[in-house]
């Protein structure tokens, strides 16, 4: 048996050698569980959000493309998105697998991701959906909060920070980020419900789909079939994610 990079607990796990795509609405928490899975099995964690606000930063040719479109809400084309999700995947460091953070987004890019991971010999992939209440979305990315120093996440309403509008781990200053003002937001779940959900339908021949459905906690209880509650948030304990991972890899 392979074995990656060694997990929090010190022992060796099984390389993923797939994808995990995690999938749902914005603010459904993608991000963050696919940041803990990918953590332990030594996999990068990759988003198109990420890769295209890095590319906006840089101000790359498809940064300027696309900044425009983001500030505004509206879905950046595949012909920009597809180019940049296959490169990032013919990447050394995702010769093991990698997990994905809400994509494929529309049954266009469901289609190409099928492709690219049987030419770069991935084994079938693992997709996980996540099903939210619209109302609880609307109040976890309107109050989400991004440390411009760092990155660290916050929640102005689940999670704030001690300080007020300041990061608790290095003092830096936390926005808004453009795309979660409310105004902007309905639209975004609008966008989803519309073209991304079909996505879901076109990945199941590519491998398992589990189901998640999350509901709101408070703080230190417990949901059916989820851990703890993570820093105030309604997060599943990561070992969940490890256990259906292995279930689908046997």
């Amino acid at each position: 048996m392979r074995t990656s990079g060694a997990p929090p607990d010190g022992k060796s796990v099984e390389q993923l050698d797939r994808a995990v795509i995690f999938l749902g609405p914005p603010g459904a928490g993608k991000g963050t569980q696919a940041k803990e899975l990918a953590k332990y099995y030594g996999v990068p964690h990759l988003s198109t959000g990420d890769m295209l606000r890095e590319n906006i930063a840089k101000g790359t040719p498809l940064g300027i493309k696309a900044d425009p479109l983001m500030k505004h809400g509206e879905l950046v084309p595949d012909s920009l998105v597809l180019k940049m999700v296959a490169h990032r995947i013919e990447q050394p460091d995702c010769a093991h697998g990698f997990v994905f953070d809400g994509f494929p987004r529309t049954v266009a890019q469901a289609q190409y991701l099928t492709i690219l991971l049987r030419q770069n010999g991935y084994k079938p992939a693992l997709v996980v959906h996540f099903v939210i209440d619209p109302k609880l979305l609307l109040r976890r990315i309107t109050g989400r909060r991004m440390c411009k120093v760092g990155g660290e996440i916050y929640n102005i309403y689940e999670r704030p920070p001690k300080c007020d509008l300041r990061c608790d781990q290095d003092g830096g200053e936390l926005e808004q980020r453009p795309d979660d003002r409310e105004e902007i937001v309905g639209p975004r779940l609008e966008a989803y419900e519309r073209k991304n959900r079909t996505a879901g339908r076109v990945l199941p021949p590519v491998g398992p789909i589990a189901r998640s459905k999350r509901r709101e906690e408070r703080r230190g209880s417990k949901a059916a079939g989820a851990g703890n509650c993570a820093r105030g948030a309604f997060a599943f304990d990561v070992t969940k994610w490890r256990f259906i991972c292995a279930a689908a890899m046997s």
